[in-house]
Formats: C-alpha cells, structure tokens, sequence
C-alpha cells in the first residue's frame, strides 16, 4: 500500500508494523479500521487495552463499573496512583490517550448484563473478555455465540494463567461452554482478591490477549481457536491442550437448550 494513504504521523507511528511484511500498510489499515470491546479493565484488561492502542487499533470500547483502588495498582498498570478513587473507565481512557490519541475510546461505566451486552457488543468486531467472575464469562460467551462474534477469552488466579480463542461464527469452532459446560458452584472457585494473584502474570496473559486480538484482526498466523493455552508460571511451562467441540453442549452442540438470550442462572 502507498504511503500517501497514512499521514506522515501515522507512518511514524506504525513504521514498525508497516515495514513487517504479514502487516505492511494493508494491514495497518485493518488495525486502524477495526472495533474491539474490552470486557474488564483490570489485570488482563490493562495491557491488552495499552498493546492494542499502541497498534493503532481504531475504535477501542471498555465496559467496567468499578472504580480505581490502591491495590489494584499490583498489577493495573493502565492505572496510576493519581487515579485511585475515579471510575476504571475513565482511568483507561486517560491512560490509552496518552499513548496514541488518535485511538476512539467508547466507555462503558457499567456491568455487563443481560440487558445490555447485546445491544453493547453487536457494535464491535472481537470481543476480549478479561472478567474475574463466571457468570460475566458465560454471559459474553453465549452473546458472542448468537451474534456470531469473535471471543478471545482469558483468565488468571494465584501463578496461573490460561487463554484461548472462540470463533463461534465458525460451525466447527468450539465455544467456552464446550470447554466449562456449567459455572463451578459458588465458593468453588477462589477469586483474586481471596486467593491473590502474582502481579506480573496479569501483563503475560493479558499480552498474550493483545497478540490474539490483533492476529485475529490481520488474519495472520495460526490461532488459538480449538486450543487452551496455560502459563504456570512457577514451572516455566506452557502448555497448549487440543479443544474439541461437544456434540452435546447445550449452547453450540447438536440439540441445544439455550435457543436466545434470556436470562439464565448461569449469568449470575
């Protein structure tokens, strides 16, 4: 692609993409073209949303209704210590600014539900999910299933950390619910904030996110569609485990039982 479709800024901004020849101007272009909507801007959420601004990713959405803590900043890093006590929304706006202000930034000071996570998450390309709680999960799963929307899901707790893709539009494609059929059952599963999490393991998934996000976005490279990968990071090992659709999941499989978006226990 000629230069003459960037600005001059934009050529210096993006040279590094724009000299790779699986991005290359055409490429850049799909970045800058596309729409992103980033579940949570905690952990996870805050180096994904930090990498994918850096790319010149075009319209950024952030659905988030808490607000900035001091103990977040462990591992937050799209939030500074000035920012405590504002909304995380607006902290992750101010902060993907300051990066690449040509970047549309669409916030969302709320909890994603189901009164409005379709009408939220049909505007966007791929969805990135980066929730700490089950219900939030299984909830933009099944959207991103009927709305036929790319997920690229993440989780993190204690040393470990896990990720795949969900190319629900694809009938082969496997989805979250294959994978977890039901929420574990409550009191189950430890949280961050009772089990902990190691600070810089929230910036390798979350990264890890951003590079998926993007590929998917380009087209390039192999994706992490019917596979889970896990990061122990007191082993060092990582580990990619083979996905297979359930012929009997009750979202994706042969006879589902989830036909629409009616509210569901699972949501909870």
């Amino acid at each position: 692609m000629n230069n003459i479709d960037f600005t001059e800024e934009e050529i210096q901004r993006y040279a590094r993409h724009i000299t790779l020849p699986q991005v290359g101007g055409v490429g850049q272009k799909k970045l800058m073209k596309a729409k992103v909507l980033i579940i949570g801007a905690g952990g996870l959420g805050s180096p994904l949303l930090l990498y994918l601004a850096a790319a010149g990713v075009g319209t950024i959405g952030i659905i988030d209704d808490d607000i900035v803590e001091l103990s977040n900043l462990q591992r937050q890093i799209i939030h500074k210590n000035k920012n405590i006590g504002i909304d995380k929304t607006k902290s992750a706006k101010e902060s993907i600014l300051s990066i690449n202000p040509n970047v549309k930034v669409i916030t969302y000071k709320e909890r994603l539900n189901i009164k409005n996570a379709e009408k939220i998450i049909k505007n966007f390309d791929i969805i990135a999910d980066g929730s700490d709680n089950f219900g939030t999960r299984f909830l933009t799963n099944d959207v991103c299933y009927f709305l036929k929307k790319t997920l690229v899901s993440a989780a993190i707790l204690r040393f470990e950390g896990q990720i795949s893709t969900f190319s629900t539009y694809k009938k082969e494609s496997p989805c979250y619910r294959c994978l977890w059929p039901n929420p574990p059952t409550a009191g189950a599963v430890a949280t961050c904030g009772e089990a902990g999490v190691f600070g810089a393991l929230a910036g390798s998934i979350g990264s890890l996110q951003a590079i998926e996000v993007l590929k998917e976005i380009l087209q390039i490279g192999e994706s992490l569609n019917n596979n889970l990968l896990i990061f122990d990071t007191l082993a060092a090992e990582v580990r990619k485990v083979k996905i297979s659709k359930d012929i009997n999941c009750k979202l994706c499989g042969s006879n589902p039982t989830i036909l629409n978006m009616k509210e569901n226990k699972d949501y909870k």
